[in-house]
């Protein structure tokens, strides 16, 4: 990764390696909280030389470690090569990013040398930092010198008042501040083996509300506790097979960093650079995956969804009532109209994820009360897929753009040329998305099932008509898909029906996630299984978004022939759903064969699709890392090693276990379900993988299928 990262709450930084934040740059280095950037320039030099870059420990979300030293500087103040050690370390914590600069003279004599920070703020809005906006904006209003640092402030359109201060423990030799921003200076003179120390505090500030500031030393140890407590409530797993630990160990870490709190609890935002906010489908999805893990995230990310659910009807932002929404930005062209981001509702697969994670949150946690709650936004949802959703009538779930600075295409490939035609032609709206029938089946069943299962609903007429309805619609639904989607020739499910409702038979992992929902016969669930793991659909590293030598495939593209690893953890619910262990078994291999390669073994947004006879997976340019859904793939393993299935009626744990090659042995341990936790081991035995169950206090009895 040619970048650090560290984020809190709604607070991130991304630097190059060397800790510094150049303008000009088209990695969009800065920080940024609520879509602005807060610091657009931070340069570090020695003796007024830019350093020799040593390392950056990149290891834990929560604090960055870079090491530096000098060059040979041969002018005014010499200073010999590689004499002093820098160690630039910074966190964050509510709301203000701390940096420490730690310098060390390993010369054998007295060293004289400065070290200066040339600081800035543009507080541009992310939509213009990506290049995907131009607008009317603010300007800059001053730099203010004060006792203990100063203030770059920016009076916004929207009549938001931003700043930026900097502060620091110790008073520099030197500061000069003009409207290009400040610099500092410290002049350092430290003996053979000495150390001296620069505090600064980097404080986004937002109509004059400061955050109180603390010490580094109380700060950083409050964050280490708060990253151990994380891990101690998370389900704990541990194997013989150290990249798959390792790439948990990351997913745990990574999700951490991940989770913001808009007030209705942690939810995990898409992710980093550019997409640390709210996204429907992305924090859904998310919250689906963490289940196994951590299951209270997915509360969060329903109250906190449920909260902007679509109220009226808006073409500007693509609402409807009862949509959920795509995405919340906070920015300046936001707060102003001139995006229409506030939120944008243009998905089209978010209200039904929307249901199931509902559904399912209640089954891990019999949280009753949520789902009481949540019966308003529940009705909401399930009336918007059957009147709003259904724009042509065809009885499927469509979407089409009505905003003009709207998304093209709804579904998660929501790039231009995603729904493409075997002649290359682009399908046109309104279009019905293979697995977005998937997702409604599996909505109106999880639903229906808790309807007919949870007390008082159970006993309660309406409640169980309720429930045959939405049943007996769904078996509709299931009949009509077979009927329209499925394309005898391929063996296998179209990506789409376009708006003459024909058949966009392009070969793609969509219908992988229909697996899940428990909607296909049998025959044709073992169709699907095998496409998937077909030479054309399988690179060896994971499974493409497009088949190879579709028209539209190409490997380097971002939804048409590259791999998601969280597309593939999708398939991977539902090859496990559906009973075909094997093929998901080669899955995960190709997933942590994949993550071997990456840095800390993080599996990334996305990587190219070659095949895996190239010596190691090609990354994807411009991929997010750490990405959400992404970051969660891993606790999908657990699920799929355990052959886990959840029968909500019987109350049953159904196991069938099978283990990676590589792995003789996995142990569980705190996977909450219910009001209780379940402990158990699994050893491979020759060709078999038995379980044995060390503590099981759910209420919930565990069986062998």
């Amino acid at each position: 990764m040619a970048y650090s990262v560290i984020k809190e709450n709604d607070l991130f930084l991304v630097t190059d390696l060397f800790g510094d934040i150049s303008t000009d740059s088209t990695e969009g280095f800065g920080l940024y909280t609520k879509d602005t950037r807060f610091l657009s320039h931070l340069k570090l030099t020695v003796n007024g030389a830019k350093p020799i870059f040593l390392a950056s420990e990149s290891d834990r979300n929560y604090v960055s470690n870079i090491v530096l030293t000098n060059p040979d500087i041969k002018v005014g103040e010499k200073l010999w090569r590689e004499s002093v050690e820098i160690k630039r370390t910074r966190f964050i914590y509510k709301g203000i990013l701390y940096e420490t600069i730690r310098a060390t003279n390993f010369n054998p004599h007295l060293q004289r040398f400065s070290i200066k920070l040339e600081i800035d703020a543009d507080f541009k809005d992310m939509f213009i930092i990506r290049g995907f906006q131009d607008g009317q904006f603010g300007r800059k209003t001053g730099v203010r010198q004060l006792a203990s640092g100063f203030s770059i402030d920016y009076g916004g359109v929207d009549d938001v008042k931003r700043s930026l201060l900097v502060e620091w423990m110790e008073a520099p030799g030197h500061v000069t501040v003009s409207n290009e921003g400040a610099v500092i200076a410290y002049y350092m003179d430290l003996e053979a083996g000495q150390s001296a120390s620069i505090e600064l505090f980097f404080v986004p500030v937002i109509n004059e509300t400061y955050p109180q500031r603390h010490s580094h030393a109380d700060a950083i140890q409050e964050l280490q506790r708060m990253y151990a407590d994380w891990e101690q409530r998370s389900t704990g797993v541990a194997s013989n097979h150290p990249v798959f630990d390792s790439l948990y160990r990351r997913g745990l870490s990574d999700i951490r960093a991940l989770l913001t709190d808009l007030g209705f609890g942690l939810f995990p935002v898409a992710g980093l650079p550019w997409y640390a906010v709210p996204f429907g489908r992305d924090s859904l999805i998310t919250a689906l995956q963490l289940l196994p893990v951590h299951p209270e995230i997915a509360k969060g990310t329903i109250m906190t969804m449920a909260r902007y659910q679509g109220e009226k009807s808006d073409n500007w932002r693509d609402e409807q009532p009862g949509k959920i929404m795509h995405e919340l930005r906070d920015g300046e062209l936001a707060n102003t109209n001139q995006v229409p981001f506030t939120p944008y509702y243009g998905t089209v697969d978010a209200m039904p994820l929307f249901l199931i994670l509902i559904g399912e949150y209640v089954k891990w946690t019999d949280d009753i009360q949520l789902f009481e709650e949540m019966m308003p936004n529940i009705r909401r949802a399930l009336e918007w897929i059957d009147t709003c959703g259904d724009l042509d009538e065809s009885s499927f779930v469509t979407y089409n753009k009505e905003s003009a600075k709207g998304i093209t295409n709804q579904g998660w490939k929501d790039s231009s040329n995603s729904v493409v035609h075997r002649n290359g032609e682009y399908a046109q709206a309104p279009i019905a998305l293979a697995e977005v029938q998937g997702y409604v089946y599996q909505a109106k069943t999880t639903i229906a099932e808790l309807l007919r299962t949870m007390k008082p609903y159970s006993n309660d007429n309406k409640m169980i008509a309720w429930s045959s309805n939405l049943i007996a619609e769904a078996e509709e639904l299931s009949k009509l898909f077979e009927k329209e989607f499925w394309v005898e020739s391929d063996r296998f499910y179209a990506l789409a029906l376009d708006c003459g409702r024909e058949q966009v038979e392009t070969v793609t992992s969509n219908p992988g996630h229909v697996l899940m929902s428990g909607m296909l016969n049998p025959d044709r669930a073992a169709a699907v299984a095998d496409k998937l793991l077909s030479k054309e659909m399988f690179s060896g590293y994971g499974i493409r978004t497009m088949a190879e030598g579709e028209k539209g495939y190409n490997p380097i593209s971002y939804h048409n022939g590259s791999v998601w690893p969280h597309d593939n953890s999708l398939c991977l619910m539902g090859l496990n759903h559906e009973g075909f262990h094997k093929e998901a078994l080669t899955v995960m291999e190709g997933l942590l064969a994949a993550s071997s390669s990456f840095e800390n073994h993080r599996l990334p947004e996305l990587f190219c699709g070659y095949s895996a006879n190239k010596d190691t997976p090609i990354h994807y340019p411009v991929a997010c890392s750490p990405q959400a859904w992404a970051a969660a793939t891993p606790f999908v393993f657990i699920e799929v090693m355990l052959g886990m299935q959840l029968d909500y009626m019987t109350r049953q744990i159904s196991l069938h276990p099978v283990l990676p090659v590589g792995m003789d042995w996995l142990s569980v341990r705190r996977l909450r379900l219910g009001s209780g936790v379940l402990d158990v081991d699994v050893k491979r035995r020759n060709e078999t993988c038995a379980y044995h169950i060390l503590a099981n206090t759910t209420g919930w009895t565990v069986v062998s299928h």
